[in-house]
């Protein structure tokens, strides 16, 4: 919601080979994850600047998906040039304030409609996240609803993961994210240079 920083960002997509192969060929588009406890609503998800955090996901997918018809075989991870436009950018105080009201706001209808809330769940990182999809949905929709400027893309930052080492104030997979909602703000996609995942290890 500010111009404070650069609008153009590398950011890294982890997904089947199969699919990537697709996308950086012209053959396919980016598709939207639209779960109910997505971290930034709905939207397309990148790693800002971390490839290995977009590989290592692949392969979190691939585990969780084993058995799905949108499984996947051969983990991966593709770079984008994204223009993040008009961003809903959670590290600053002015989108803080907008998802802030957003809450408040839905929160009202909530108790007017005698229902609960969604909430955030699922250990220390909450990897659930419910309740910030359902806000940041609800500020796409309202904002839509009064005609105004629709937000291209949400950006936030997020510290998951075990502390970095001993008595650390850095968790090991502390990262970037964003959600891109205009499919006109993804620019060009490449693919990443083996050099750039060197320090990538697979699990076992």
């Amino acid at each position: 919601m500010h111009q404070l920083s650069s609008n153009f960002v590398l950011g890294y997509h982890g997904c089947d080979r199969a699919v990537a192969e697709r996308i950086l060929a012209g053959q396919e588009a980016f598709q939207p994850s639209e779960n109910d406890y997505d971290w930034l609503g709905s939207g397309i998800y990148f790693w800002e600047a971390n490839p290995v955090r977009g590989l290592e996901f692949a392969y979190e997918l691939q585990k969780r998906r084993r058995g799905t018809a949108n499984e996947i075989e051969e983990p991966y991870v593709i770079g984008a040039a994204i223009d993040l436009g008009f961003c809903l950018d959670l590290l600053s105080s002015t989108g803080l304030k907008a998802v802030q009201t957003s809450f408040f706001e839905m929160s009202a209808l909530f108790e007017a409609a005698d229902r609960d809330m969604p909430i955030n769940e699922l250990g220390d990182d909450l990897l659930l996240r419910r309740l910030d999809c359902a806000v940041i949905n609800y500020l796409h929709g309202m904002r839509a609803l009064v005609d105004e400027t629709p937000f291209q893309t949400v950006k936030g930052v997020f510290t998951e993961g075990r502390d970095a080492y001993p008595g650390a104030g850095f968790k090991a997979k502390t990262h970037i994210q964003i959600s891109v909602c205009d499919q006109k703000c993804i620019k060009g996609v490449f693919r990443v240079p083996p050099d750039q995942l060197e320090s990538f290890v697979p699990p076992v």
